[in-house]
């Protein structure tokens, strides 16, 4: 009988990776009958059928109580994809004077091989050695990057705590209903991920790490839609499309810190990222095809694909997370650009009417469903509940006022962050020498009396020049890329000494997301990864370097400026080496007293953010059955994810819901994991161990871990 139900197992599991593998197969068979015959569109359009596809899918599901089920997913997917594929042909063909035809994409793959190495072979010897170092260190990377997602667990402590935990209970209860977790993220936070984290899990067999293949996958589509995006700068500059300026911008991009680090776990900004570099790679491209259609009277033939396009990626990015919101300024300024920016009112009153039908029908798919509703009527706000919302929103600045001054301070704030030597600060000589680069930085605050550190009243983490280790080491900014390329080059767009003007959109749309940013929250050490959707706008200035005539580097001549980019260029490839090679969450090699990620256990990979939980949580591992049914009477803040266990086949119970109180112990459980402060220990209860005097590396002291058996 064992032998008999192995059997079936396996075959289920050929079966879900052959699905699998189809699918994977079909969507890019799919995208090459919309995309126009250009790699970085199609890679952008396999990416929105892929993810537009498994979201509506897991809603279907849901309904059905079929979420954790693999084989339902298997076939479902296919459902959603054929619809909204020939959905996307048919708006593609409808009034487009140039339909796309279906081509080849391993002869495509090929013929931009030939392209690149040409390209490569004509370089002259400054951009020959620049591109090499950018080339080879991307190299190293992404193979280090992608060992790290195949072979070692998530530990981000949103993830432990509420995005992996309820993925977990979605597909244990077999529906994402609203349920009442312990962490207030777990039921209030959009769910259009949890799709396709849960699709990707039980597709592969279970396989933990899949979990990470949105949020990879993120990384790469990021990169690819900025070399996009730069081509088409170049078409609006009246200038023809330039590898060099979109290679270079697309590297730099992929090396900037706080975009690389996120590229390994399972945030849910970098997906964000994904989202918003599609549609504004659909929003210059349809900006960039006015000299290939034409207008018709009071309607636009421009190729309104990219309009389709541009309203599913703006509904999966504002499905997928709140903080969209404070995006929308700066899509706003782009869509002026690119959309609203008409020869005559009829054409601008028709363009708008088409993207916003389109933005209204995407919406109602891939947004309504995705949480807020429901949201709306258990907490009475499309966010969340009350505490959260003056936890980490304008709430907690008190009057308007206040809020004028502290978001100017955090402007300031995040300027002097942004001006770090990432990466290269975690060595011991890299911290000296950065210190010693921001002494006028310090000395400037200081002799203005900004008081940045020392005002915290609208802070969740106080502002500090020199941010803690633990800080700075998981959450960097842009770097030296940052601070010595692009906002130079943004400055000198903006006083037209270089002058573009796509890129004074750009710049301005950088500058709102900035301000929303610093305005709309207190301010958090953490923040860097918020700021990989400005580096979407920022990067492509590094473009000019290539395309704007008097800053040009891959010309005869300019030895001083050749020589500052490319030492600017150095750093940034040794930063982003390691920003890699030193991260404490993900080390590829023991470091100090952190192991390496491959060789250390599962627990202590996972806890390696709050190292005073270790302990109870190695012996809870130890001491209960992998297919136990435990109750949780944990807090807020606590680690959840982890007490899965290793085969995350354990069931989770939590009994102290967000701001519900502590609920009965469910018949069922026949363990007990709780923290002091829920539940009064007893007579026998066994005390895991949690060391509650540790203060090094420990941002939010753990609890005192409690274990009762109960049957």
């Amino acid at each position: 009988m064992v032998l008999l139900f192995n059997l079936i197992d396996g075959s289920l599991l050929l079966l879900h990776y052959v699905l699998f593998l189809l699918f994977i197969g079909y969507i890019g068979r799919l995208a090459s009958g919309i995309a126009r015959r250009s790699l970085s569109e199609w890679w952008l359009v396999s990416f929105l059928l892929f993810t537009g596809s498994v979201i509506p899918a897991g809603w279907i599901l849901s309904a059905l109580y079929l979420t954790g089920n693999a084989t339902a997913w298997g076939f479902a997917v296919f459902i959603t994809a054929t619809v909204l594929a020939y959905a996307l042909r048919t708006l593609v063909r409808w009034q487009d004077p140039n339909p796309p035809l279906r081509f080849s994409v391993r002869q495509l793959l090929a013929d931009r091989w030939d392209l690149f190495t040409d390209w490569f072979r004509g370089l002259t010897t400054f951009p020959k050695i620049v591109f090499s170092a950018m080339i080879g260190t991307l190299t190293v990377i992404a193979v280090t990057n992608l060992l790290l997602v195949l072979f070692t667990v998530p530990n981000e402590w949103d993830s432990m705590t509420g995005h992996l935990n309820r993925v977990m209970q979605y597909i244990q209860r077999g529906t994402m209903r609203h349920f009442g977790g312990t962490n207030w993220n777990i039921d209030t936070y959009p769910k259009s991920v949890c799709t396709i984290q849960i699709y990707s899990f039980l597709i592969t067999g279970r396989f933990e790490n899949a979990f990470k293949l949105i949020h990879h996958l993120s990384y790469w589509t990021a990169v690819v839609a900025i070399f996009g995006i730069v081509q088409r700068l170049a078409q609006l500059r009246g200038q023809a499309p330039s590898l060099s300026a979109s290679i270079f911008c697309a590297i730099a991009y992929a090396l900037l810190p706080d975009f690389l680090m996120q590229a390994i776990t399972t945030e849910t900004d970098i997906v964000l990222t994904a989202y918003l570099s599609v549609l504004l790679y659909a929003l210059f491209s349809y900006r960039a095809t006015d000299g290939r259609a034409t207008e018709g009277a009071g309607v636009g033939v421009r190729e309104n694909r990219y309009l389709w396009l541009a309203a599913m990626a703006f509904a999966l990015a504002l499905g997928h997370k709140i903080t969209f919101l404070l995006l929308l300024p700066s899509v706003f300024i782009i869509m002026i650009y690119t959309v609203f920016w008409a020869p005559s009112f009829g054409i601008f009153f028709g363009r708008v009417l088409r993207l916003g039908a389109a933005i209204l029908v995407a919406v109602s798919i891939w947004t309504l469903p995705t949480g807020y509703l429901k949201n709306i009527q258990v907490f009475g706000h499309p966010i969340g509940p009350p505490t959260a919302l003056k936890h980490q929103s304008v709430e907690r600045a008190g009057s308007t006022k206040n809020l004028i001054i502290q978001g100017t301070r955090n402007v300031i704030r995040y300027g002097y962050d942004h001006i770090n030597l990432d990466g290269i600060r975690n060595t011991d000589l890299g911290f000296k020498a950065n210190q010693v680069m921001r002494m006028p930085l310090v000395y400037l605050e200081d002799k203005l009396n900004l008081r940045l550190d020392e005002v915290t009243d609208f802070s969740i983490q106080p502002f500090a020049f020199d941010r803690r280790f633990v800080f700075y080491n998981a959450n960097p900014y842009w770097g030296v890329i940052g601070f010595a390329l692009i906002f130079p080059l943004i400055f000198l767009v903006g006083l037209s000494i270089v002058r573009s003007i796509p890129h004074l959109f750009l710049g301005a749309a950088l500058l709102l997301h900035f301000i929303a940013l610093s305005y709309s929250a207190p301010y958090d050490p953490f923040k860097g990864r918020y700021f990989i959707e400005t580096g979407l706008f920022g990067v492509t200035f590094l473009s000019l370097l290539f395309l704007a005539p008097n800053i040009r580097v891959d010309v005869p001549g300019r030895l001083v400026g050749k020589a500052y980019v490319g030492g600017v260029v150095l750093l940034g490839c040794l930063s982003a080496l390691l920003c890699v090679f030193l991260n404490i969450r993900a080390l590829p090699f023991a470091w100090r007293e952190f192991p390496s990620a491959f060789e250390a256990d599962r627990v202590r990979v996972m806890t390696i953010g709050r190292p005073d939980i270790y302990v109870p949580y190695k012996r809870f591992d130890d001491m209960v059955p992998d297919t136990a049914t435990v109750a949780l009477g944990t807090i807020n803040d606590d680690y959840e994810y982890p007490l899965y266990g290793p085969r995350l086949q354990r069931r989770l119970i939590p009994i102290n819901p967000f701001e519900r109180g502590v609920q009965p112990i469910p018949k069922e459980a026949s363990y007990l994991f709780f923290a002091s402060s829920v539940i009064k220990p007893q007579p026998g209860d066994i005390r895991l161990g949690t060391d509650t005097t540790m203060t090094h590396n420990v941002v939010v002291p753990g609890e005192d871990y409690y274990l009762r058996k109960l049957k």
